[in-house]
């Protein structure tokens, strides 16, 4: 139905930036914003047919400027947490800025998502694409060569929003991209998530420290907290005295999803009961980084003016393991000079029918 161009603001230093969406033969729709590439809304039926936005987030482009949570953003070069802000590739050491204690989050605070991005569209009769492009120079965040990074979004007529990044640099690097989209199915305005239910592929997880680091070990979920595998609510265990939602206040750790082979499959899932909407992520990347808003609070006010309190949301982060740059025991986030990653990650939207 192709790609709806808007003014969505301007910048505090006067950029403009601009909306982009996607909108399918159901009406569903997706979109976008060129500053960071952003992820801004996704607006899917209900049971009813009642579309509303499951993407928590902002209206404005100040929002999107003290995006602290990260609403929907990319997430690179590296997502996730590195202990002291360094790493070693080929005897060199990189360090990168500590922008959370003692550790590297993100590769803030010089983030993506603060960037504004290149853009570039493509339609035809079978689907609709947008191209987020950005040059991230030698040294930038710490790391080094100069990178090439694109990201496409691709809305089909399945509901299926698909992710797809491509990244290049012309020396050996680490990378690690995500998306950190929030998500709530019955919209992003109605509080809580207690009562959704998640499944996740994954016989194991990775335990962490007090820092939230792995500690290296891969542990069974059964017979614990961290057991997804079938349709649990979220409220279920996640406030239980288990040391691992202890120590992470809640979900906020990487599952380890199951026959990892490097191939797109389906790795976890949500469902409202309510509204009947359902999410399927799929991905071809090792690991799944479940966390559930425990950090969110009502100061930070999103779209509509409603207030984000305390796990308004949750997130499923596609992602190399978290500190794997430093533990030579899991798969290693690393391409050589000129090696093109590519990784696509999937969501896709249905209701349950009774």
């Amino acid at each position: 139905m192709g790609i709806k161009t808007t003014e969505f603001g301007k910048t505090k230093d006067g950029q403009k930036v601009n909306l982009y969406t996607l909108t399918n033969k159901n009406g569903v729709s997706a979109s976008f914003i060129d500053l960071g590439g952003t992820w801004v809304n996704m607006i899917v039926p209900d049971k009813d047919g009642k579309f509303e936005d499951v993407c928590l987030g902002y209206d404005t482009v100040a929002g999107y400027e003290n995006n602290i949570p990260h609403f929907g953003a990319i997430i690179g070069r590296y997502a996730n947490r590195i202990p002291d802000g360094k790493f070693c590739i080929d005897g060199k050491e990189y360090r990168l800025a500590l922008n959370n204690g003692n550790y590297s989050l993100h590769s803030g605070p010089d983030y993506w998502h603060d960037r504004i991005w290149e853009v570039g569209t493509f339609e035809d009769e079978d689907r609709d694409m947008i191209t987020f492009m950005l040059r991230s120079p030698d040294k930038d965040q710490g790391f080094g060569g100069e990178a090439r990074v694109s990201v496409s979004y691709v809305l089909s007529d399945d509901n299926a929003l698909t992710i797809g990044y491509s990244f290049v640099c012309d020396k050996k690097t680490a990378v690690n991209l995500t998306n950190h989209a929030y998500f709530n199915l019955a919209g992003q305005d109605k509080g809580d998530i207690y009562d959704q239910e998640v499944m996740i592929y994954a016989d194991s997880f990775l335990p962490c420290n007090e820092n939230s680091i792995p500690t290296g070990e891969i542990r069974k979920v059964e017979n614990t907290a961290m057991d997804f595998r079938q349709y649990k609510k979220i409220g279920k265990e996640i406030d239980s005295d288990y040391e691992s939602v202890v120590q992470g206040g809640g979900y906020d750790h990487n599952w380890v999803i199951n026959d990892y082979d490097g191939n797109l499959r389906l790795i976890a899932k949500a469902k409202d009961e309510k509204s009947k909407r359902v999410m399927e992520i799929y991905t071809d990347l090792p690991g799944v980084q479940f966390y559930t808003g425990n950090y969110l609070n009502e100061e930070i006010i999103g779209k509509k003016g409603f207030p984000y309190k305390k796990r308004s949301g949750y997130c499923f982060e596609t992602q190399f393991f978290p500190n794997a740059i430093n533990m030579p025991e899991f798969i290693q986030p690393v391409v050589d000079e000129l090696e093109e990653f590519i990784s696509e990650t999937v969501y896709k939207f249905s209701v349950e029918r009774d």
